[in-house]
């Protein structure tokens, strides 16, 4: 028994393939690219055991991917390969639709070819569970019902539109093949070992080397917050237990504004690593908004705790002390993901808002 998970040394990946190893003996096939945001010092842990198989390769090789199902005859593929950057995918969204739509695309014919070929008990047995976003399904006004399955996806950013692609292909490869799939969207995740791009990460490492806080515009945009070990733990649940071509909505029940989350962190770091220069809050500075940007997100997710008796464990307040504490505790990997290039794109992102 084996399992094949793709993108495991991104963040949430190798979050998964961490919490699914320290849970079970059941080996791991790890294919990730390794792009600017796939890191193996994620998987230092893991150094020597048998159990995780890591491949360097890409989704889209078609040739590659037929070599690991066959050799590795994994029970389920895991898919969380992809370019998930708003901003990125608007300075250069051809990469989001090589990456999301044309690989999950070459992925999801390796695996229907594999599985067709696997004995009838076998075939049965297979899944193929399909990580995605919240971001497919739009944006919300202040007071519209939160996000349900059932929501009208209407994409507004190269990235949510590669997704909403990437969903959408694998729901026809179940209708018209039989392909065993199950689809997640998930809402915001944040925790340990998240590139330093994204708002948490970005504003503990800037606000810890003193440098501005940038908020997009008012800062009022509203996200739904998950921690990732809850993340990790749905995806379980769903890959267990989830009904075959159905879509499960995974948040945490914490629907927070961009600012307050700023604010949260800058107060957390007065407590835990106070600035000899004052209150990191001084920090904080409203930068040009991006094109397009979402207002609000917010994830109903009755249906997998209904089903699947799933809900998250963390709070937001607790889950957010662990994620400042441990980027305190992890400054050597805080450093080594700050190259030149991590260096070049906040240039190119923040420069021109200030």
């Amino acid at each position: 028994m084996t399992i094949l998970v793709t993108g495991g040394a991104g963040f949430i990946g190798s979050n998964f393939v961490l919490d699914w190893l320290a849970q079970s003996d059941e080996p791991v096939v790890n294919l990730d690219l390794l792009t600017y945001a796939g890191n193996l010092q994620n998987l230092a842990s893991l150094q020597g055991d048998a159990r995780h198989v890591f491949v360097q390769g890409d989704i889209g090789d078609r040739v590659l991917v037929d070599g690991l199902l066959a050799t590795h005859k994994p029970r389920a593929v895991l898919h969380f390969a992809a370019e998930s950057h708003v901003d990125r995918s608007i300075h250069g969204p051809g990469a989001f639709i090589k990456t999301n739509v044309e690989g999950t695309f070459t992925l999801l014919e390796a695996t229907r070819a594999y599985w067709q070929a696997l004995p009838e008990a076998e075939r049965g047995a297979f899944r193929f569970h399909h990580v995605s976003t919240d971001e497919v399904y739009g944006s919300l006004a202040p007071d519209a019902p939160a996000f349900t399955e059932t929501h009208p996806y209407e994409p507004n950013s190269p990235y949510s539109a590669s997704k909403a692609a990437s969903d959408h292909l694998v729901r026809a490869w179940h209708h018209t093949y039989g392909l065993p799939v199950v689809t997640t969207n998930c809402s915001n995740n944040y925790g340990p070992w998240h590139f330093p791009e994204k708002l948490i990460p970005l504003m503990i490492v800037n606000a810890l080397a003193g440098k501005p806080l940038p908020v997009y515009g008012d800062g009022r945009q509203v996200r739904d917050w998950l921690y990732v070990s809850d993340h990790c733990s749905a995806i379980r649940a769903v890959l267990a237990g989830g009904r075959l071509g159905e879509t499960y909505n995974i948040g945490g029940w914490n629907e927070k504004a961009n600012i307050e989350i700023v604010h949260t962190v800058c107060a957390l770091l007065d407590e835990l690593r106070p600035s000899a220069e004052g209150p990191y809050a001084r920090l904080i500075t409203h930068v040009k908004d991006r094109p397009g940007h979402d207002r609000r997100y917010a994830i109903d997710a009755r249906k997998i705790e209904l089903e699947l008796g799933w809900r998250p464990a963390e709070t937001f307040g607790t889950g957010i002390r662990k994620t400042v504490q441990w980027y305190l505790d992890h400054a050597d990997w805080v450093a080594n993901v700050q190259s030149g290039g991590y260096r070049e794109w906040l240039t190119t992102n923040y420069a021109a808002r200030a």
